[in-house]
């Protein structure tokens, strides 16, 4: 496995797949990725820059092959790689994956997980098995402290809604950019956005 930043420089849900097998690794922890999310900027009403650049989402403008992370449900660190055309953002979410190495530190950081498949399913857990905070956003996964390498070939895979993601109309993500290895335990479950209430005069 190498890093190789060109393979990058392509859109979100070009990316997406070539991630799927790919190894992430920080310390001592290295996780398989088995689960990613393509989100597009501009295109995408799913994604932080639909409505533009921000301090907030300026690494997601590139260039390629850095780490966005962000904080959801004021508790919880996630995290991106970032790809596409430095200008246009786009990134994929790591959404799970599977310790490889350092298993040992990873439940130490997991400690109420009994189920190994479980310590690094789901974007918040990947990121506290490998502890990756807000602080490493904008790292260069080439030169670290967190580092990508990625597999020499594509994982079989399938692909759905992206969990949790409500589209245009409130009802369901309309854009199947969810990737993931068929049948592999550490895969997430996928969860619909709950459905937006109608205003009632």
């Amino acid at each position: 496995m190498t890093f190789d930043r060109s393979r990058l420089e392509r859109p979100a849900v070009e990316v997406a797949p070539l991630l799927l097998g790919a190894v992430v690794r920080h310390g001592d922890v290295a996780v398989r990725l088995t689960e990613v999310e393509a989100y597009h900027g501009a295109l995408d009403p799913g994604s932080h820059a639909f409505r533009g650049r921000t301090n907030r989402n300026a690494v997601m403008f590139g260039p390629a092959g850095h780490l966005y992370t962000y904080f959801t449900y004021g508790m919880h660190t996630c995290a991106n790689v970032v790809c596409g055309t430095e200008g246009e953002a786009s990134g994929v979410l790591l959404r799970a994956g599977r310790v490889i190495e350092g298993i040992e530190h990873a439940r130490a950081r997991r400690h109420t997980t009994r189920d190994d498949d479980d310590l690094a399913r789901g974007p918040a857990r990947l990121t506290v098995a490998l502890g990756i905070t807000l602080a490493h956003g904008g790292c260069d996964l080439a030169a670290g402290p967190v580092t990508l390498e990625l597999p020499a070939e594509s994982s079989a895979y399938r692909s759905g809604p992206r969990t949790g993601v409500a589209g245009p109309g409130g009802d369901g993500d309309a854009f199947p950019w969810r990737f993931w290895v068929d049948g592999d335990p550490t895969v997430s479950p996928y969860r619909a956005a709950a459905p937006r209430r109608k205003r009632t005069a």
